[in-house]
């Protein structure tokens, strides 16, 4: 084999390690909004506030999942 094999195995690998990133967001989502109904089950009266703390949440959640996957095809294509 040669070195460009050897690269392009590492690209590989390196894009499969940087994905498994985005199943930790998707089970951060599914807590988040688990919580919620727990939160609002508990105190209805709170339902707006504990609805923008899920969103901002769920959005940091999100923009980790989306990171994840940049710097995925940032090792596949960009390189």
């Amino acid at each position: 084999m040669n070195n460009q094999n050897y690269m392009f195995c590492a690209k590989l690998m390196g894009a499969g390690a940087a994905t498994m990133g985005v199943a930790g967001s998707g089970a951060g989502m599914g807590t988040v909004f688990g919580n919620l109904m727990i939160g609002y089950a508990r105190n209805p009266k709170l339902k707006q506030q504990l609805f923008t703390y899920a969103m901002l949440g769920f959005a940091m959640s999100e923009a980790m999942g989306l990171f994840c996957l940049m710097m995925a095809f940032l090792m596949l294509y960009g390189m």
